[in-house]
């Protein structure tokens, strides 16, 4: 499982369903902060509606978690 808020373009293209679109999902997330959900990937240019199951390769840690 891969934090979706910690994860380089390279860890991120490693990911089947996420494979090219590595470096606009860090561009994204250093642009305007940190994820807060998954479902926020479907704002990253390119990704709208093909992150389907990505749930079981990335997670999002919660802000509050010590």
């Amino acid at each position: 499982m891969i934090d979706l808020n910690t994860a380089t373009a390279a860890e991120l293209d490693g990911v089947e369903l996420l494979r090219g679109h590595g470096f606009e999902i860090v561009r994204y997330r250093e642009e305007r902060g940190l994820f807060t959900s998954l479902r926020q990937l479907d704002e990253v240019p390119g990704l709208a509606q093909k992150t389907d199951g990505v749930e079981a390769h990335l997670y999002v840690e919660s802000a509050n978690a010590t």
